[in-house]
């Protein structure tokens, strides 16, 4: 009977179905956010062209440039976080973790936990910004000429910020697990 509680097969499946998922959902931003690199180059690039052949720049051009190079970042943040790819100081840590690996992994934490409510803040702050620009019916350009509201980049820069947030939390439950058990998957 003891075996049946033990060895459950669903527990172990749902909670891999639950990474695979998730890994999408952060991969998925990623891949958005990398596509977005190669509009932005078509956009600077024609613009680079109208500047040579009409002596003027494309309409929307540095406001959209904007939007979309915030947008990216945020999109890609999750990733760099999943991938130990932020700039940070590795030197002191990659030493602690060896010699110490209980007391590095419990930094490791604290860092992660910092990053998740300065980044859980930012998502925060994202969210007025985003009623305030879907009330008001914000838009960037010209009217007559060309515009575009808002309201779209903003929803992408705060669920790119809301899915970093998480992973700083999922790296930080590792990096816990780390310390008090001394393994990396339970």
């Amino acid at each position: 009977m003891d075996n049946e509680h033990t060895q459950n097969p669903v527990g172990p499946q749902r909670v891999s179905a639950v990474a695979r998922a998730w890994q999408w959902v952060v991969e998925g931003l990623a891949a958005l956010g990398t596509v977005l690199i190669g509009v932005l180059m078509i956009i600077i690039c024609a613009d680079i062209v109208a500047r040579n052949l009409m002596g003027s720049s494309l309409p929307l051009v540095s406001e959209l440039g904007a939007l979309l190079l915030v947008m990216i970042v945020s999109l890609q943040l999750a990733t760099t976080i999943r991938a130990d790819r932020l700039a940070r100081t590795d030197l002191f840590l990659v030493g602690l973790k060896t010699s110490h690996p209980a007391i590095g992994a419990l930094l490791s934490a604290v860092f992660n936990l910092v990053g998740a409510t300065i980044v859980g803040l930012i998502a925060y702050a994202s969210i007025r910004i985003l009623g305030k620009d879907w009330s008001s019916g914000d838009y960037i350009g010209i009217i007559g000429i060309a515009t575009l509201p808002t309201w779209p980049f903003r929803v992408f820069i705060l669920a790119g910020m809301a899915v970093a947030a998480l992973e700083f939390l999922v790296r930080m439950m590792s990096d816990l697990r780390i310390a008090t058990t001394g393994k990396d998957k339970s």
